[in-house]
């Protein structure tokens, strides 16, 4: 369902600052940037803090496996939007676009490392199943994970669970290539802030 107010509902320096997106981008604004600034004290500063410390916080992932995550989540939900967006960064991110398309392809035979892997397939237990147990643990710190890295993951599992049901609520707008990749760049330089 598409809600005119995220095109209409902003205050007069939100529009400006769209204007100047449009302008230095030449892209259109993304909707997850457009339900960030809508009402920004209620989700968008609490829901961007949380992604930021998802995604660019201390982590034992690199932000190119964890935007692989991000991606790996959204092909899950079925996310169109976010599937191509964190495909983007993350093929950004690791300058190896076969890597990233190969484990949204097929994660059991991509060319990752089994820690990645193993949480990879996790994740997207969770997300389809919307559970996960001590079994399911095991197996990623068994496959080399670190405690500390199944939390950071569940970290990105949620922000983009929540982000992608978002999208898909609200009928984000898929733009072409140039805005992904436009999108890309600015998450890589100044991540979720």
């Amino acid at each position: 369902m598409r809600l005119q107010i995220l095109d209409s509902g902003h205050s007069f320096g939100t529009k400006a600052l769209f204007a100047l997106i449009r302008t230095v981008s030449r892209q259109p604004v993304l909707d997850v940037i457009k339900v960030v600034k809508y009402r920004a004290d209620f989700y968008g500063n609490p829901m961007s803090a949380v992604t930021q410390e998802a995604m660019r916080g201390p982590s034992q992932w690199s932000v190119g496996e964890r935007e692989l995550m991000a991606a790996f989540i959204a092909k899950a939900n079925q996310c169109d939007f976010c599937t191509k967006a964190h495909s983007a960064v993350a093929q950004r991110a690791y300058g190896d676009k076969k890597k990233v398309s190969g484990v949204l392809s097929d994660t059991s035979i991509a060319a990752v490392g089994e820690p990645l892997r193993a949480t990879l397939l996790m994740l997207g237990k969770l997300t389809r199943a919307h559970t996960v147990n001590a079994d399911d643990m095991r197996a990623v710190l068994a496959a080399g994970a670190s405690r500390q890295q199944i939390e950071d993951a569940l970290a990105v599992c949620f922000a983009f669970n929540v982000i992608g049901r978002l999208a898909d609520a609200f009928g984000f707008f898929v733009p072409g290539p140039e805005a992904f990749e436009a999108g890309a760049k600015y998450l890589l330089a100044r991540g979720y802030r």
